[in-house]
């Protein structure tokens, strides 16, 4: 049996780089070109600039706008964040100026935080306005991402300081010396105005985030040092760029020759949330953005097939590639270490998802079909379904007793078809290990008649109502 995720599953990396002050070069790729992007928050703060750098991937999307125009607390971080999201970055590496709030953290060093304190006020916060979602958040900045870092500033002979804490204040101000000093007390170790809520707002979509800082200058708590500037920064960091940049250079194809797959982005099995609503379907807790996207994406046409039918449509999710993709591997993310034989796939949705997961899984597939359609000897199931009688076939030889066996289909609604499915498989002496569902009207009962007849399922996204 074969387990684990299959090479075709690996993420190809796209790196994000979000550049402060100075560090949103666009000469450090090949072949750069430019892309403006809008989505439901608005327009990022800059163009997209996407190309290349040793072969890898890599998106450049400058934080402050390219002539560095737009204040900290105007800056539009949820467009920003989830439009490095929607081009596909499976990381975000994040060049910021810092303030040191510690002797040992000299203007000039690197520093690579691992915690942050937010000491913002006026910012948009979270993807996560519509509905309760809380996110993890122990760990924010991404562990491998740094240690890859600090190995590239050991090579490249750099003095950096790692896994220290970072506060983030609103700005556009600097700190006055009581703040400056408070925020000593507090355990910060450096200051600076962006990193918050762009970090947050990443391990929300689950997206591996790293801030790479460059100490600028003591802030005004340090006696004998001149307190800190927007002219001071700039001029330090136009002087030390060139050491964020050729870190970059160096970093990034390894990331892409490592084909370096962090742990919040590999599929996950076991760590699940219960859905909201009557019924226990079960989402992947470590990225409430897959199932956000994918219900976006799903078309309601109101009284369809028939008066008061509000028919949940996933043909515009199958032509979004974003949303489709999310979909699949959410999938994946549940049944790759599964013991799973067989794949069924329901008449007719069933086959377009039950067919891409069955060759990603390296699975067989077989069809569940409705009266008359299969050609050989078939196993039937006649039942009611919300808009009338309907009878199901599957081919006799097309599952042998004792298969484990996944049974996929769009949607479930009063649960007929789905059951009728079941029975079928469990006629030819299949064992069912779940059903799988892009959608659940729970509403309408089908779940909680799967859960009583003894079938676990699973759905990512919910609708209420008929």
């Amino acid at each position: 049996m074969t387990t684990g995720v299959s090479p075709q599953n690996i993420l190809p990396i796209r790196i994000g780089i979000v550049g402060g002050s100075g560090l949103d070069d666009p000469q450090i790729l090949t072949n750069p070109t430019e892309k403006m992007v809008g989505n439901k928050y608005s327009m990022p703060t800059s163009p997209l600039i996407m190309g290349k750098i040793s072969g890898v991937d890599v998106v450049i999307l400058a934080r402050h706008g390219k002539k560095h125009g737009v204040p900290p607390t105007k800056v539009n971080f949820r467009a920003n964040i989830f439009a490095l999201k929607e081009v596909g970055c499976t990381h975000i590496l994040a060049t910021t100026a810092v303030g040191s709030l510690r002797e040992e953290i000299k203007p000039g060093n690197l520093v690579f935080p691992d915690q942050f304190i937010d000491f913002t006020r006026l910012r948009d916060m979270t993807f996560f306005e519509d509905e309760v979602v809380h996110t993890p958040m122990p760990e924010p900045f991404d562990k491998k991402l740094r240690d890859i870092l600090c190995a590239g500033a050991d090579t490249l002979g750099y003095e950096y300081d790692r896994d220290v804490t970072l506060i983030t204040i609103e700005g556009p101000r600097f700190s006055t010396k009581a703040e400056s000093h408070m925020f000593r007390s507090w355990g910060a170790d450096i200051i600076n105005m962006s990193a918050c809520p762009e970090v947050i707002l990443a391990n929300e979509l689950g997206i591996p985030y790293q801030s790479i800082a460059m100490s600028t200058d003591y802030d005004c708590w340090k006696e004998g040092e001149e307190s800190v500037t927007f002219e001071m920064i700039l001029a330090r960091m136009e002087e030390n760029a060139e050491k964020v940049k050729k870190l970059l250079l160096y970093v990034i194809p390894r990331l892409g020759q490592a084909a370096f797959q962090p742990e919040r982005m590999r599929p996950q099995t076991e760590t699940v949330i219960p859905m909201p609503g009557k019924l226990s379907g079960k989402v992947a807790l470590s990225d409430p953005y897959t199932r956000t996207h994918i219900k976006s994406k799903i078309r309601t046409v109101p009284h369809w097939p028939k008066p008061g039918v509000m028919f949940r449509d996933i043909t515009t999710l199958l032509k979004d590639s974003v949303g489709l993709e999310l979909c699949i591997k959410d999938f994946l993310a549940r049944y790759a270490n599964k013991e799973i034989d067989v794949i069924v796939g329901i008449d007719s949705r069933g086959f377009i998802l039950g067919g891409v997961l069955a060759y990603e899984l390296e699975k067989g597939f077989v069809p569940v079909r409705k009266k008359g359609k299969l050609p050989a000897e078939t196993e039937s199931e006649t039942y009611e379904k919300e808009y009338g009688p309907d009878t199901l076939e599957i081919h006799k030889d097309g599952i042998q007793p004792g298969q484990k066996v996944l049974i996929v289909d769009d949607l479930i609604a009063t649960g007929g078809t789905a059951l009728a499915t079941a029975n079928l498989v469990d006629k030819l002496g299949g064992d069912i290990v779940e059903l799988a569902f892009i959608v659940d009207l729970p509403d309408l009962g089908g779940g909680e008649k799967l859960k009583e007849a003894g079938f676990d399922y699973y759905a990512q996204v919910e609708f209420e109502g008929e």
